[in-house]
């Protein structure tokens, strides 16, 4: 059976101590402040991690163990009963948002994962405002958010009892959970979000930090492993993943583009350094593009209920495009047969729409990333893309002044060529007729 939500938004009570001095002493001042100051120590270390918690029903409630858990300021309070396999708990987080939600669950069967997890998510009723803590079981269409989350029964209930209690915007979720023989270890994961849309929370932010909300704990010993680690080294593939795809489908591809179009007719036919140079820039910015479209799809492992649809399928495109490309230098005919018209047609055709895509995602991935407009990162990839444009259409209006020119000296020279001919033609005709 789903757990009954319930609510209590009873005030916490503080009891003052009352403390003799002579106040008029000075050294009994001093050693009053000296006393007050480490007595309130413990109890400010405790703080972020305390182990009693006002329940409920307003009565103050113990645990004999407390762990940070290190993202979102959650912790996790528990007390575990090996005579009958049970953990009392109070997950403790917070709001982002009046209208947002928190959650906590467990996964049974797998360590770190979103999907196959039980979990309890709490916020205000939408109508009534009132705190609520609903059950939900997520899924997979729900990582890949083809799906709702809709509240539902859990597939193994090892959640036996839970209730609520939210006081400003701490949220403290209780429940008791029913462990297997000789089990002591519990996947947690837990996450919040900035809104709910009718009873369905909405995805959670997706920063490294947003990411890496996942611990098992071990009941019995209190040791923990999980995905805290994965925050920094997600960030670390995350750059990589940007700089590797900025600088190889967002530049080099572009740059063996130009070189393929401008430099062959900027310098004599004889002198192959354009193709040398295209075949390089082509082949480099490739090489380094799969890698970083292979650092996309590990960091897609990795972010847990984030999926990116479009920066993911232009990704894709462009890999396969880029492959297509790379693959068509082993197949070019010669310039004698009758296929090379079509080649070349269909290779111009595959490099435009690689450029256009790459140019497209790399700004789609600054939409992933949230960078501002005036991020350091986009101006320069802003900078660098309309000098490259700039020069583009300099040398474009160029080339056609020079065929252009080119052309009407051709058209001189034969106007010149059919006059010589005409006047030639005419001496002939005029001397035959004599």
């Amino acid at each position: 059976m789903p757990p009954t939500p319930q609510s209590s938004s009873a005030p916490l009570t503080m009891y003052p101590t009352t403390v003799f001095f002579n106040h008029h002493h000075p050294l009994f001042f001093f050693l009053f402040s000296l006393l007050l100051s480490i007595s309130s120590l413990p109890s400010a270390l405790s703080s972020s991690c305390p182990l009693k918690y006002q329940d409920t029903s307003s009565s103050q409630k113990t645990f004999q163990n407390c762990i940070k858990l290190g993202n979102q300021e959650a912790t996790l309070a528990y007390t575990y009963f090996s005579r009958n396999s049970s953990v009392d708990l109070v997950f403790s987080g917070n709001f982002i948002s009046p209208a947002g939600w928190v959650g906590w669950g467990i996964n049974p069967i797998t360590a770190g994962q979103m999907v196959g997890s039980n979990v309890l998510i709490a916020f205000r009723d939408p109508t009534t405002t009132k705190p609520i803590l609903l059950p939900y079981a997520l899924s997979s269409s729900v990582k890949s958010q083809q799906s709702t989350l809709v509240s539902s029964t859990f597939t193994k209930p090892n959640i036996t009892s839970s209730s609520l209690l939210i006081i400003g915007t701490k949220v403290q979720i209780f429940a008791t959970l029913t462990l297997l023989p000789n089990q002591t270890k519990l996947n947690h994961i837990w996450n919040h979000g900035a809104y709910v849309q009718g009873y369905s929370p909405t995805i959670h932010p997706t920063s490294p930090a947003d990411l890496a909300t996942a611990k098992t704990i071990d009941v019995k010993t209190s040791t923990i492993s999980g995905r805290g680690s994965t925050a920094a080294y997600t960030t670390r593939l995350r750059t990589a993943h940007a700089t590797l795809n900025s600088l190889s489908w967002g530049f080099l591809l572009i740059l063996g583009a130009v070189s393929a179009r401008y430099l062959r007719h900027q310098l004599p036919s004889s002198n192959p350094f354009w193709f040398y140079a295209h075949v390089g820039l082509q082949m480099t910015g490739y090489a380094a593009g799969v890698a970083g479209w292979a650092t996309g799809m590990r960091l897609g492992s990795l972010s847990e209920g984030v999926v990116h649809g479009l920066h993911r399928k232009l990704g894709t495109a462009l890999f396969c495009l880029g492959t297509l490309q790379m693959m068509a230098m082993f197949f070019r005919p010669k310039k004698t047969h009758k296929f090379r018209k079509y080649w070349k047609s269909y290779h111009h055709l595959v490099g435009y729409a690689c450029v256009v895509v790459a140019v497209v995602n790399v700004f789609q991935g600054f939409d992933v990333m949230q960078l501002q407009a005036n991020s350091p990162a986009k101006m320069a990839y802003c900078l660098v893309l309309s000098t490259i444009v700039g020069v583009c259409i300099a040398l474009e209006v160029n080339g056609w002044l020079v065929f252009l020119r080119r052309n009407r000296e051709q058209h001189s020279e034969s106007d010149r060529e059919s006059a010589d001919y005409d006047d030639k033609a005419g001496g002939w005709m005029m001397a035959h007729s004599c």
